[in-house]
This record gives C-alpha cells, structure tokens and sequence, in this order.
C-alpha cells in the first residue's frame, strides 16, 4: 500500500468502527478490532500444542502418555495415507461456537477468525504446502449450504500464506449421509470411493505437495480418502490442516468417536 493511502484507510477505517463497533464473533461483546475474541470468550478455548500426536495430531494428556514415538495408538495401528494433520482447536463447546455458526448460519466474519487460528497451528505444513485443497462436498449438500466452509478456509489461508488453491481438485461421486454417531471403521465403509480427483484438475495435482484442508477432523477416515484420491491422482504428499479436532478414544474397546450429528453432518 502506497504510504500516502495509509491515513486515508485509517480515518475510513475509524468511520466504519464508529457506525459498526467490531463484536466479538462468539458473544457480540464489543472488541477492538474485527475478527477478535473478546478475553472471555479468548480464554474458554483451548489450543491444541505439544505433546500431540506426531501424525495425526491428537493431544496427549501427558508427556508419558505420548511415549517415546510420540505417535497415539489409532495412528499405530491404522497409519493413515496423509503424512502429518495438525488442528487448531481442540473441538469442544467454545469451538463448536465458531465452527457450527460458519457451517450453518452463513456467518463468514467467522473465516478470519479460525484461519487466524489454522494459521498458527499449521506453520510448518504451510511452508512445505505447495498447493491447498479443501474437503469437497457434494453437490447436494453444496446447494442446500450454498457454500462450502472448507473452500473459504481454504482461501484465507491461501491468503495469509501466499499459496494458490485448488477449490474443486476433490469431487464427492456420491453423497455419504451424516455419520456423527458412527464407528471410524463405519466412516471409512462409507467413505470408500466416494472421493475423487476431479479429472480436469488431475494434470494440476500431479508432482504437488498438497495440503488438505477442512473444518473439523473425527476418525481422519474423509481426510483419509480425500489423501488416497489426491495421492492417486499423483500427488508427492498430502497433509491435512484443520480448525478443530474430535480427539479420538485411545483405550481398546472404544469403537465409537465422541462427534455428535453436528460436528460433521456429512461426513468429516
């Protein structure tokens, strides 16, 4: 921006805030600028860090518990395609006020604020990314929606990152109905063949690193085959990057994933 504009968004940037105080996007407490949470709101989330799972990015409660290969017992028995997934949010109440609201009630400011956050979270696998592509829907689910939320993540970290995105690599060749209350081997059941590189985006992906992008991880099992499409389709390394993750059961004999329907209504 040339130097001579700057006070001119700065005094218009003063009007709008006058006539349309920023609100925090959770509670609609005033903040000072666009897009923030305020302190409240700010310290019920909580940030997915270390000691987590060096693959899928799950945290775990303890350093011991992550062991010395730092890899969860999910990952070690089922390694999934994608190379690493890291999230943002752990997904819990005051993650499901940003994320629920930006699926099903059209509120876009909400894409600032956790690409903000994915950001941060996905640091390292955005500078070895080299193309994004978010989680399709399908073109059902698309009209009933009118948008798709992993797409609009998918461009503000293209945005924040500088990287080109891909929005309709992936294609869904048939709908999956809503899997919130099932098993992950009921997902991946699901799930099989019903995701493809789309063929005129093929050439595209061929040779690319690419980074997967999507709002909410479960059992990994539609980042799974959105990795297994992309890597068929050539692609050298998939990653996944997501705002929030369902952590997964650990302990042996817990076959169900702790998502509820609105967590991922299709098939996350």
């Amino acid at each position: 921006m040339l130097p001579r504009m700057m006070p001119l968004k700065a005094a218009f940037r003063g009007v709008l805030d006058l006539l349309l105080p920023p609100l925090c996007a959770c509670c609609g407490q005033s903040v000072a600028a666009p897009g923030q949470l305020c302190a409240a709101c700010y310290q019920q989330i909580t940030f997915i860090a270390e000691p987590r799972c060096r693959r899928c990015g799950v945290p775990f409660a303890t350093v011991a518990e992550a062991g010395p290969t730092r890899i969860c017992q999910v990952c070690t028995a089922r390694p999934p395609l994608w190379h690493q997934a890291r999230a943002a949010l752990l997904y819990d109440a005051a993650a499901k006020s940003l994320i629920l609201p930006l699926k099903h009630d059209d509120r876009g400011e909400l894409v600032g604020v956790l690409g903000l956050h994915m950001h941060r979270a996905g640091a390292a696998l955005l500078a070895r990314a080299e193309l994004l592509v978010p989680v399709p829907l399908h073109r059902r689910r698309l009209l009933q929606r009118r948008f798709n939320q992993a797409a609009l993540l998918a461009h503000e970290l293209g945005r924040r990152a500088r990287l080109p995105v891909l929005a309709d690599g992936l294609q869904r060749t048939h709908a999956t109905g809503s899997l919130g209350f099932s098993s992950a081997a009921e997902r991946a059941h699901a799930l099989q063949g019903a995701i493809a590189a789309r063929p005129a985006r093929r050439p595209g992906l061929a040779g690319r690193r690419i980074l997967l992008i999507d709002d909410v991880l479960t059992s990994g099992a539609t980042a799974n085959a959105c990795a297994r499409a992309l890597l068929d389709a050539g692609a050298s390394n998939v990653d996944v990057l997501v705002a929030s993750r369902v952590p997964h059961p650990r302990r042996s004999g817990e076959e169900r994933s702790a998502a509820e329907p609105d967590a991922d209504d299709e098939d996350d």
